[in-house]
């Protein structure tokens, strides 16, 4: 009974850490990286931006369809609604998907971008995204100091070092910020607002990066960075609708929303952007949370909790019913008597010497040659029985008396050939 609580309490303790390593695997794992998604309550996440906007009763909700289904979503008004969408994307934009985006903000709705231009958060350090920034938007950039004409083309050794170093996370965040150009409604009451960068968000020293107007409109700059004087807030209409463009994908995350006037500057957004029954859409389909993946409805699901009951049952039984702490005893079969011979041999093998197994076996030749006696005959009468008898060869008398005189000198003797003469001389006297 006492192993069989002690194998339970062990069984316990084993699973406790299975459940702490499954947990809290990630932070233990190392640096996590947060998605900018309603449901990630990490650095980059957007769950305060979601649940600061329904606290405040402005209908806020998580995208997990594709753009082309906007148009007939159910509960949505066709205009007065705002997307985010942060950028890059894990997801691909496909063509249907943006004709359909650009049909819906024609009606009149707005589209909000939050790209990493001017700032690197940890999940945006690919840095691809500017294909996807065009199809979106209709404006396009390009390198400034590239483009002007005279400018020094980079070395390849050079492009290589800092290619390297863009890839290397910074020591400690970096902190830019967003000043306004001018009064706009969209900028009313912000003085600043800040961004964050986990990677270095200029890999080059050229990247100074500007906006192409499309032949078809016309783009107005809000907002400059401070720290370069570079734009990083842009708007445009298209149609009926609005395209807002941030250089900062950070402005509204969860560690950057409580700061500075960025709290200020989203309230100016959703507040021009939404009618009466518009309402504020987060873009996570793109950001890899789709429509199937819903962790409230997989967590309040019956089955799953009956189903680890079964499994921890059955592991209970196998742990309670199939385990030992202790190994049963194994009982060693009776050793054959050649097995016997044979450890007995070796042993003595190990520890005998040769010149004294000499003399035990003359003793032995001694007795049998005076009729088994207790005592082995006196050395002279040996020799004597054995000099006077015909059958013997000279040669072997000889050696054996060599051998004789060795053992008892203490000298190494040649075992193997000693028995087989005696052997041999026995069978002579035998015959």
């Amino acid at each position: 009974m006492r192993e069989r609580l002690l194998t339970l309490a062990l069984a316990f303790g084993a699973l406790a850490v299975f459940a702490t390593l499954f947990v809290h695997g990630g932070e233990l794992g190392g640096r996590r990286t947060a998605l900018p998604t309603t449901v990630e309550r990490g650095g980059n996440g957007l769950a305060g931006a979601l649940g600061w906007l329904r606290e405040e009763r402005i209908p806020a909700l998580s995208l997990r369809e594709r753009f082309d289904t906007l148009a007939q979503r159910p509960g949505l008004a066709p205009s007065g609604n705002l997307l985010v969408v942060s950028l890059p994307v894990s997801t691909p934009f496909s063509g249907a998907e943006l004709k359909a985006l650009d049909a819906w903000l024609r009606e009149g709705n707005t589209l909000l971008v939050l790209a990493a231009i001017a700032d690197k958060p940890d999940w945006a350090r690919s840095g691809v995204f500017w294909t996807d920034l065009q199809d979106l938007t209709g404006l396009s950039y390009e390198a400034v100091r590239l483009r002007n004409a005279g400018a020094a083309q980079p070395k390849r050794e050079d492009l290589v070092a800092l290619m390297a170093a863009a890839v290397r996370p910074l020591a400690s965040p970096e902190r830019t910020t967003l000043i306004p150009n001018g009064a706009h409604p969209y900028l009313e009451g912000v003085a600043q607002a800040v961004a964050w960068s986990d990677y270095p968000w200029r890999v080059f020293p050229w990247q100074v990066w500007a906006v192409k107007v499309p032949r078809d409109g016309f783009v107005l700059s809000l907002a400059r960075q401070r720290e370069t004087g570079e734009g990083v807030l842009w708007t445009r209409p298209n149609g009926a609708g609005t395209v807002i463009v941030s250089g900062f994908a950070s402005l509204f995350s969860n560690r950057a929303l409580g700061l500075a006037d960025n709290a200020r500057l989203l309230a100016n957004l959703v507040a021009a952007s939404l009618s009466a029954r518009g309402a504020v859409l987060f873009d996570d389909e793109h950001q890899g949370l789709g429509a199937a993946y819903d962790p409230a409805k997989f967590y309040r699901d019956a089955r799953l909790y009956e189903t680890l009951g079964v499994l921890f049952l059955m592991w209970l039984v196998w742990v309670l019913g199939g385990t030992r702490l202790r190994l049963p005893a194994q009982r060693a079969s009776a050793p054959r008597e050649a097995q016997l011979v044979r450890v007995t041999g070796a042993y003595l093998a190990r520890v005998l010497k040769p010149a004294a197994a000499a003399r035990r076996l003359f003793e032995h030749l001694s007795r049998r040659l005076a009729n088994r006696r207790s005592a082995p005959a006196p050395a002279e009468a040996f020799w004597e029985r054995l000099e006077h008898e015909p059958r013997l060869a000279r040669a072997d008398l000889e050696r054996l008396r060599g051998w004789y005189e060795r053992a008892y000198a203490g000298e190494r003797v040649p075992l193997k050939r000693l028995h087989n003469l005696i052997v041999h001389i026995e069978r002579q006297l035998a015959q």
